[in-house]
């Protein structure tokens, strides 16, 4: 795609879809460093692309993530969000970062929930906007 706003086309549709989903830790611990959020970004990029999906837009605070991503809709949101938590999560957790060890137990690094919303009311530039004006930690 060359541009983020160009209609897709599938088999049997024509679509522009766009999600907005946010991921915090788990217990909401600050353990994200700009390191291991540069570090998350292709990890959800190639998570994306296994889904005929893309990464549109992505950053994050010490303890949440913001994702637009553009989606076919043979795509179920809940079965993206599941495959990108759980190979984010192994493969951060891999990596073993001294933050995230120190502050999360066991083999999370999500909290269960996740927030979810449809981005066809406002235009994808303001949300888009919005995701870039993250506070990156340091």
């Amino acid at each position: 795609m060359d541009q983020n706003n160009d209609i897709r086309h599938g088999r049997h549709c024509v679509f522009l879809m766009h999600v907005h989903l946010v991921f915090v830790t788990k217990y909401r611990r600050e353990v994200f460093t700009k390191t291991i959020l540069d570090e998350l970004r292709p990890i959800f990029a190639a998570v994306c692309k296994d889904f005929e999906a893309e990464l549109v837009e992505f950053d994050g605070e010490d303890d949440h993530v913001h994702l637009l991503v553009n989606y076919p809709p043979k795509v179920s949101v809940s079965i993206l969000v599941n495959s990108l938590k759980g190979v984010s999560s192994r493969m951060i957790r891999k990596k073993d970062y001294p933050s995230i060890r120190k502050k999360l137990w066991g083999g999370a690094l999500w909290s269960p929930s996740y927030f979810a919303g449809s981005c066809g009311g406002a235009p994808i530039e303001i949300i888009r906007q919005y995701i870039e004006q993250q506070q990156t930690p340091h």
